[in-house]
């Protein structure tokens, strides 16, 4: 595999992982990869972003740019689902954990291969 090839399988399989945990390293590195950035480099900015914490807004915002997989998909149920269960994350009454595992089984459900190989549903 060339290098190329392989940076693009890591960014393919880490981008909803690094969205999860800092979107300022998600923007940064989609404007490394338009660079031709070296794998090295972009897995250095990759190992960076998911030593940052997690916040609520980026969780959100990650889980968001997941579920535009399954939104035209979805049951009424799981959209309602989906929902409370951001809600709940936002309010404190339930994990991230929750959050995730939920887009999981929507993601096997569906057979939406992107982000079943992605690290952040693994």
């Amino acid at each position: 595999m060339k290098e190329k090839q392989k940076t693009e399988h890591l960014w393919r399989t880490e981008k909803y992982n690094v969205l999860w945990h800092n979107h300022k390293s998600y923007l940064y590195i989609r404007e490394l990869l338009k660079d031709d950035a070296s794998y090295p480099v972009v897995e250095n900015e990759i190992k960076i972003a998911l030593k940052t914490p997690i916040t609520k807004s980026n969780v959100i915002n990650a889980a968001d740019h997941m579920w535009g997989y399954f939104k035209k998909r979805a049951s009424f149920e799981e959209k309602t689902h989906y929902l409370e269960l951001k809600s709940a994350f936002k309010n404190d009454e339930k994990g991230e954990e929750v959050l995730r595992l939920f887009l999981k089984k929507l993601a096997h459900q569906y057979q939406i291969q992107y982000l079943i190989e992605s690290t952040i549903l693994k």
